[in-house]
């Protein structure tokens, strides 16, 4: 049987990922686990919600075995300051980011099949000088990637996004030809890459209210949208719209559709949200590499209390497993 070895950066250390981690770290899983993260911060993590850890330090020459319960290996990276519990340091931006880089080069050079992201604090990390969008594009910079595409799932329901962490006001500009060209090739070629669908079918939103009523609320969905899928479908790919976002997440629509593709983060991801927030997953197309990730924040005020929630973190590894394992079976249901 095989068994993929998953690393999984701790995220922002004054938030819920090390406890998270830590949650996660109390079951046995059909994966060889390594947290990315300093042993301390996780040490006394588990010891604030009273949870048993025996801690392995990491080092690569380690066979691959699965995951043992209350067991973790642990790939120690230290913190740049002391950590508090729910209170950011701007010390600390460098140590989150350097958990990024070791698990993506892990991944590029073969020692990891995938790697799973904990939440991080996008604000700290840019008070301290580091110019960070979020996890989506920095991993596609550090892989050289043209293009990363976003996509959130829960359950059957699959949106990807072709703009993502952008001020309301520029994006209809990002909206071009050529980035929608590139986003849909790319949703198409990783559903069949990740889920073993080979002809998706893929349902594009339109930008504004109504899709454009015939250009009346806007020309993006005539000059833009519209072209795009005329050249995809004359490609042979699987595409509809542009589809009024206000009806296309209704059941009957959606049982027609392998995934949404919206036009911008808060189009799509409500949507998402509110059918499995807690239990969603965040997935990277268009890298090399496989990304998993949560659905939610750092949640500083939970952090070490006991009340966070780890069922994103949990279906974020599951579907790494699933999917570095080979996942067709997460095709069509």
């Amino acid at each position: 049987m095989y068994v993929p070895r998953i690393v999984i950066t701790s995220g922002e250390p004054a938030g819920i990922g090390p406890d998270t981690c830590v949650v996660l770290a109390q079951d046995r899983w059909a994966a060889d686990l390594v947290v990315a993260g300093d042993a301390s911060v996780l040490a006394a993590a588990a010891a604030a919600l009273n949870l048993p850890l025996d801690i392995e330090p990491y080092g690569p020459s380690l066979p691959v075995t699965a995951h043992q319960a209350a067991k973790l290996r642990v790939l120690h990276i230290p913190v740049g300051r002391p950590v508090v519990a729910g209170r950011l340091d701007a010390g600390n931006a460098h140590y989150v980011l350097e958990l990024l880089d070791r698990a993506c080069d892990g991944c590029m050079n073969g020692e990891f099949a995938a790697m799973v992201t904990a939440p991080v604090q996008k604000s700290i990390i840019m008070d301290a000088g580091y110019p960070f969008s979020g996890h989506t594009e920095y991993l596609a910079k550090r892989t050289r990637s043209a293009l990363p595409v976003m996509m959130l799932l829960t359950g059957t329901l699959r949106v990807a996004l072709v703009t993502t962490h952008l001020p309301l006001t520029e994006v209809a500009p990002a909206i071009t030809r050529e980035r929608l060209l590139a986003t849909l090739r790319i949703v198409a070629m990783d559903l069949g890459r990740h889920f073993g669908l080979n002809a998706p079918r893929i349902v594009v939103l339109g930008l504004n209210p109504h899709a454009g009523e015939s250009g009346h609320l806007g020309r993006e969905e005539i000059d833009v949208i519209e072209p795009v899928i005329a050249q995809l479908r004359g490609e042979g790919v699987d595409v509809r719209g542009p589809v009024p976002a206000d009806t296309a997440f209704a059941p009957q629509f959606l049982e027609g559709a392998d995934a949404i593709v919206a036009m911008y983060h808060d189009q799509g991801l409500p949507v998402v949200k509110h059918a499995g927030f807690g239990n969603a997953v965040n997935l990277t197309l268009g890298l090399p590499i496989l990304r998993t990730s949560v659905d939610h924040g750092t949640a500083l005020p939970l952090a070490r209390s006991g009340k966070a929630d780890a069922g994103s973190l949990r279906a974020a590894l599951a579907l790494a497993i699933q999917l570095s394992a080979g996942g067709a079976s997460l095709g069509r249901s």
